[in-house]
């Protein structure tokens, strides 16, 4: 039975190692720890992002909050249930949208949607009302094969599969990845409409822009989160003064940059390079505008422009790396 005062999802320590199998028996000899004793948990009705690059652990992390892979160490609940003794329970209640496409690519639209209908004892007519804006954009495709689709149509199938049976946590594994601008800003459109009916939403990107878009965000990296926060929050948190600067020959200005005394570090970003630096007292640093400037030209670099910058999600993830 699921616990009456119970956050949607609830992790505490929880460790997955794939290693490589000893010689003559079994056991691990060593390998990666994919994820390295994660703790946090997840509100109910909120959209939680998991913001990381690939191999960061995210997907370990969803197959185990799915029932589809066992940890190694410590525990995990969705709505309650534990997802090793109760996971029958889980597939009930939770939707799963892998990050490769997974449907039956020989079969139809609707006949794939019929399928994970019947799958889980309902109707397509049942819970339409769930899907009713994402079908609408399929409906003139739903006698086409699903392996013919577009990437975006791909996603908005395996979106509306995932949600027939009604779920009450819909887990989306980097649903934004490979498809186009508009399709992105029409997935996470409908995830706030799904929100707003209750569903709570766990999604992994490795997108930094979307974090702007969750309640909440855990940013990820080697199987651990390096900060688990409110967006805003996480921004406010960033401690050091920053600089967007762009020149010409920008792969050298990047290895010059990194040279300048007071520069704490200094990454691509986009069409500019970002560069941090402490504060003095804690207010300004040693290095301005004027200074980076003059520096860069007296090193030959022309078409200078240097100015301060607002720190982004991605700023943040980028220093708590440094550190």
């Amino acid at each position: 039975m699921g616990e009456l005062n119970f956050k949607a999802v609830n992790v505490k320590s929880l460790a997955k190692n794939f290693g490589k199998v000893k010689q003559g028996g079994g056991g691990s000899g060593g390998g990666v720890a994919a994820l390295g004793g994660l703790s946090f948990e997840v509100d109910r009705g909120e959209i939680f992002g998991v913001i990381g690059p690939d191999g960061a652990g995210k997907t370990t992390l969803f197959r185990i909050l799915t029932t589809l892979l066992l940890p190694d160490s410590g525990e995990a609940r969705v709505m309650g249930f534990d997802t090793v003794k109760d996971y029958r329970e889980i597939r009930k209640i939770a939707g799963y949208m892998p990050g490769r496409f997974s449907l039956y690519q020989d079969l139809t639209v609707e006949e794939n949607l019929k399928i994970f209908a019947t799958l889980f004892n309902t109707t397509i007519e049942e819970n339409y009302h769930l899907i009713r804006d994402i079908y609408e954009h399929l409906e003139p495709f739903k006698k086409r094969r699903a392996g013919a689709l577009s990437g975006g149509m791909k996603q908005k199938l395996a979106l509306s599969c995932a949600l027939i049976h009604k779920p009450e946590v819909l887990f989306l594994d980097e649903p934004t990845t490979g498809i186009d601008p508009v399709s992105r800003k029409e997935l996470w459109e409908m995830l706030r409409r799904l929100k707003k009916q209750g569903i709570t939403i766990i999604v992994s990107t490795p997108y930094m822009d979307e974090a702007s878009l969750c309640d909440r965000i855990a940013l990820m990296q080697d199987g651990k989160f390096l900060r688990c926060d409110t967006p805003s929050a996480i921004i406010a948190s960033f401690g050091k003064n920053l600089f967007s600067v762009k020149g010409d020959k920008m792969g050298a200005m990047l290895e010059g940059l990194r040279r300048v005394e007071g520069v704490s570090s200094c990454f691509a970003f986009g069409n500019s390079h970002h560069i941090t630096a402490e504060k003095d007292n804690g207010t300004k640093s040693s290095l301005t505008v004027t200074s980076l400037k003059a520096h860069l030209e007296s090193a030959g670099f022309t078409d200078v422009e240097v100015t301060e910058a607002e720190p982004t999600v991605e700023d943040c993830f980028m220093e708590l790396l440094s550190k």
